[in-house]
């Protein structure tokens, strides 16, 4: 019989190794392995004669860019669970299946919210800052004093995976769980957790704010001044969802007027350029996008990207993570 020949697959990104092994083992591949990120148009270009794209957060595949894609390409893989940068109903209109990444990186994501929770409370940035500035005289009584998570009241905004993860790890520190979501989760799933139906009084009664919400029209700048004066004086604001859902600005005025204690953020509006009041305000933790990068978690996010291009490429089926 004559041997057939694979399907092409574009790969956007410079994906972990591990993953992009297999897209070779099963694919004609090309690869990007400078990581240059496209444009729209140079993406369209790049993606003719292919039959699946795995792209990225980040990648411009709007409207306009998914009308000019090739009619050869059958589904777009995200390397990510947010479909942002995605127009969802352009490639519906197309017929182009869209995956992405669920379930995989609940845990990761969940250990940078802790970790940041962590390192507002105690100061740790700073506190690294001044170490590595040559600045440290010795310990002093008074120096850097923060404050403990135990006994505080962490409110989770959005409890899904990711904030259901986070509640278990914060449980181990002695934080009482409160939580605002569009619907009440069963007892079994809120493990004890105090459910809010209502935002302001939610953030009324809490001494952390992690923030867990999709990104979109419907959450831009949830976080706005008026819902920053509805939280406690000195409470922490902690930021591992989606940039867009923050007003920069706002938040950088209570965290210079004080009524903020602190903030840590590991997404921004517009990244990798962000807000320049974050720059100088010496009370923001700020990481580069991190809550997915373990070795584990992206070799799994790609995996996961992989089984739906062989699900829909290789055997012809519907894919297995529509988005």
């Amino acid at each position: 019989m004559p041997e057939t020949t694979p399907p092409r697959l574009l790969l956007t990104r410079l994906f972990p190794p591990n993953v992009e092994a297999r897209a070779a083992r099963d694919y004609s591949v090309q690869a990007n392995p400078t990581d240059k990120v496209m444009s729209g148009p140079e993406l369209a270009e790049a993606a003719k004669g292919f039959d699946g794209i795995m792209c990225a957060a980040g990648d411009a595949l709007n409207g306009q860019t998914i009308a000019a894609l090739p009619d050869s390409v059958k589904i777009i893989a995200t390397f990510s669970v947010g479909t942002d940068h995605i127009d969802l109903a352009a490639a519906r209109a197309r017929g182009i299946a869209v995956t992405n990444t669920p379930d995989v990186l609940s845990v990761a994501t969940a250990e940078i919210a802790m970790l940041l929770i962590l390192t507002a409370c105690r100061r740790g940035g700073e506190a690294e800052r001044l170490v590595r500035a040559r600045q440290w005289t010795g310990w002093a009584p008074t120096q850097l004093m923060g404050i403990t998570p135990e006994g505080k009241k962490l409110g989770i905004l959005g409890m899904g995976r990711i904030g259901q993860a986070l509640a278990k790890m914060a449980r181990g520190f002695g934080m009482e769980i409160h939580y605002h979501n569009r619907k009440q989760l069963p007892a079994e799933e809120a493990a004890g957790a105090v459910y809010h139906p209502d935002a302001e009084e939610f953030l009324g009664s809490i001494d952390v704010l992690s923030m867990h919400i999709p990104g979109g029209a419907a959450t831009r700048h949830w976080l706005n001044a008026e819902r920053i004066a509805r939280l406690r004086p000195g409470a922490i604001v902690v930021n591992t969802g989606r940039g867009s859902t923050v007003d920069d600005a706002a938040l950088c005025a209570a965290l210079e007027s004080g009524h903020l204690r602190a903030a840590g953020l590991d997404v921004f509006d517009g990244e990798p350029k962000i807000f320049e009041g974050y720059h100088s305000a010496p009370n923001v933790v700020l990481l580069p996008h991190l809550g997915s990068a373990t070795i584990e978690t992206r070799d799994a996010m790609g995996f996961r990207c992989l089984d739906n291009l062989d699900a829909v490429l290789l055997r012809g089926e519907a894919p297995l993570h529509p988005a």
